[in-house]
């Protein structure tokens, strides 16, 4: 089984998604519903691991 992320290392993959976002929705000439669709699945694709990492690290 692999180690769970640490508090700072979930904190730092947090940050950069955000940075990303923000540029993303910055640059973007318009928001549309497929720009939201691909913000939110890579939400879920960041944050899910994040929270199971955060659970697992307080059952130690």
């Amino acid at each position: 089984m692999k180690r769970p992320l640490s508090k700072s290392q979930c904190v730092c993959v947090s940050l950069l998604w955000l940075a990303l976002c923000y540029l993303v929705l910055t640059n973007a000439k318009s928001v549309d519903g497929m720009t939201v669709v691909t913000i939110l699945i890579s939400g879920a694709i960041v944050f899910i691991p994040v929270y199971k990492s955060l659970k697992q690290g307080k059952k130690d």
